[in-house]
C-alpha cells in the first residue's frame, strides 16, 4: 500500500514552524516511515505537482500573487492543514494591518520600500483565500501536536485542539499566577496545549496559540487596562498573535 503523500508549503512567514519540524529527531524518522515527503524545501530540493494527500501551509496570506498558487494547492490535496499561528490566523503578521501601509514599508525596508514586489495587503489566515480542513495554531508548533494530529488522519481520527485555557495548564504546573506578579498573562482566554510553557518559564502568557473557542475579550482587556495598562497598549499586546481574531469580535456588530 502506498504511503499517503505529503507536502509542506510556505507563505509569508519566518519558516520557523518547518525548522521546529526539522527538529523532531526521532519523531520525523517516525513519521517517514507512516508518509512520504515529496515536497519540503527546509529539507529537500525536490518538488511535485502531483496530488497530495496532506498538504500543510505556513504563513499569513498577504499578497495577491500567492492566490493562484494557493488555489493550486488546494485543488491538488486531499486535506490542507494551515500549521502555525502566521497560518491559522494571521498571527504576528496581522500587526501590520494597524499602520498605514507607508510607515510599516518604512519601518522594515527603507529606501526600497517602493520596490513593486514588495506591495502587500492585510495579513490574513489562509482560510482567507482556500477552505482550511485543520488548523495547527502555535509560534511555532509543538511538535507532540503536531504529530498528534498527523497520526490522528493517518488512523482515520478526528483531530483534536485543547478548548480550555492556558491557564489551567499552569494551575496543574503549580505556576506562580503572572497577575500575583504584578505582569499582565493572557493565560486566561489563550488556547492551551502548549504546556504552559511561557508562565512556566517566568514569561507572560502572550497567545501566541490564539484564544479559547468563547473567550470573554472585553473582559480580559479591562483586566488588563486595571493592571495599569493604556487601553490601547492593552489592546496591541492582546493583538500579538491574534490581530484578525481579537479585532473580529471587538468590532461593533
Amino acid at each position: 500500500m502506498d504511503k499517503p503523500k505529503v507536502a509542506f508549503f510556505d507563505f509569508t512567514s519566518c519558516e520557523g514552524c518547518q525548522v521546529e519540524i526539522t527538529n523532531f529527531d526521532q519523531q520525523l524518522l517516525n513519521l517517514l516511515e507512516a508518509v512520504d515527503i515529496v515536497e519540503f524545501r527546509e529539507i529537500m530540493k525536490e518538488t511535485t505537482s502531483d496530488p497530495l494527500d496532506i498538504a500543510f501551509i505556513e504563513g499569513s496570506f498577504s499578497r495577491d500573487q500567492d492566490l493562484p498558487g494557493l488555489k493550486n494547492i488546494r485543488q491538488r490535496a486531499k486535506i490542507v492543514i494551515a500549521y502555525g499561528s502566521c497560518a491559522a490566523t494571521g498571527g504576528i503578521n496581522a500587526l501590520k494591518n494597524h499602520k498605514p501601509d507607508y510607515q510599516y514599508k518604512m519601518e522594515v525596508y527603507g529606501a526600497d520600500a517602493s520596490m513593486p514586489h514588495l506591495e502587500t495587503h492585510k495579513a490574513l489566515p489562509i482560510s482567507a483565500a482556500v477552505k482550511v480542513d485543520y488548523s495547527i495554531p502555535g509560534c511555532p508548533i509543538n511538535r507532540d501536536e503536531f504529530v498528534r494530529v498527523v497520526s490522528d488522519l493517518l488512523h482515520g481520527k478526528e483531530p483534536y485542539l485543547p478548548n480550555y485555557a492556558v491557564c489551567i495548564e499552569c494551575k496543574k504546573k503549580e505556576n506562580l499566577c503572572r497577575f500575583d506578579n504584578r505582569e499582565v498573562c493572557l493565560g486566561p482566554i489563550a488556547r492551551a496545549g502548549c504546556g504552559a510553557i511561557c508562565p512556566s518559564n517566568n514569561v507572560p502568557c502572550e497567545a501566541c496559540r490564539g484564544f479559547v473557542d468563547t473567550p470573554n475579550y472585553a473582559s480580559m482587556i479591562e483586566v488588563m487596562v486595571n493592571s495599569g495598562l493604556k487601553k490601547e497598549y492593552a489592546l496591541t499586546k492582546a493583538r500579538m498573535f491574534s490581530a484578525n481574531i481579537l479585532d473580529n469580535n471587538l468590532s461593533p456588530k
